[in-house]
């Protein structure tokens, strides 16, 4: 039984590189999302709570002590589009939903890539609705890492609305990524709608500068979509490629 539980508040050290090698060592480019999350952690990145289960009934206990609702996505590193293959099932409410959901996954899994090597299901808490943003990293040829922001939704897929900066940054170069987005007083509040933790965000893209920076191997980082409340933030999927 191999279960990982990530709580913002208690986390490892050093296994960032550990990581990284171990996927060199499996010749993996693309880390698994418990992989990535673990990271994310370990730089001060709030991720949701997850564990990595390999089993349905390690998967009940893992959302029992993680709390309801919860969600199942599979982990695998030859399912890359999680959705796509069915291996994702959100807001699941008691026992009895993560059990016959555990068996979907799988059942659809294997019937979408009969030889996709299969890691186990990341059980995950389900983040509130609140404003997403989305944090990128890529490393470009001629001017190295380069952090992006922007706000999600229609805002990334449709207005293209995202801002850019060579790393490594500040706290001033992260306080003008946020505010040169057009939907930047959607951040501030609008209406009804509670102005978000412009605190927090000004710590995750610092942070997550200083993880690209700090690793040089990272070819790609996607934290998207990342749900800011009025108070805190919560990383909900992570992606890392490497080189």
């Amino acid at each position: 039984m191999f279960v990982l539980l990530i709580d913002m508040e208690v986390v490892t050290l050093n296994n960032t590189s550990k990581i990284i090698n171990q996927a060199y060592n499996e010749s993996r480019k693309s880390l698994l999302e418990n992989e990535a999350k673990t990271i994310c952690a370990e730089y001060g990145i709030p991720v949701t709570k997850f564990e990595l289960s390999k089993t349905c009934q390690e998967t009940i206990i893992a959302a029992q002590q993680i709390g309801f609702p919860i969600v199942l996505k599979i982990v695998s590193p030859d399912i890359i589009h999680k959705s796509d293959s069915g291996g994702v099932k959100l807001n699941l409410r008691s026992t009895s939903e993560v059990e016959k959901a555990f068996k979907e996954i799988m059942k659809n899994v294997k019937k979408y890539d009969k030889s996709a090597r299969i890691i186990g299901v990341l059980v995950q808490e389900m983040a509130k609705p609140a404003i997403e943003v989305i944090v990128g990293a890529i490393k470009d040829p001629q001017f190295g890492q380069t952090l992006m922001f922007g706000l999600g939704g229609i805002f990334v897929e449709i207005l293209k609305d995202v801002t850019f900066r060579v790393a490594p940054i500040m706290k001033e170069d992260a306080a003008e990524m946020i505010s040169e987005v057009k939907a930047y007083p959607l951040l501030k509040g609008y209406r009804n709608t509670p102005p978000a933790d412009i605190n927090s965000l000004t710590k995750l893209l610092i942070n997550t500068s200083r993880l690209i920076i700090e690793n040089p191997e990272i070819k790609e980082l996607d934290l998207n979509p990342v749900i800011v409340y009025e108070k805190g933030l919560k990383v909900v999927d992570a992606r890392i490629i490497l080189e």
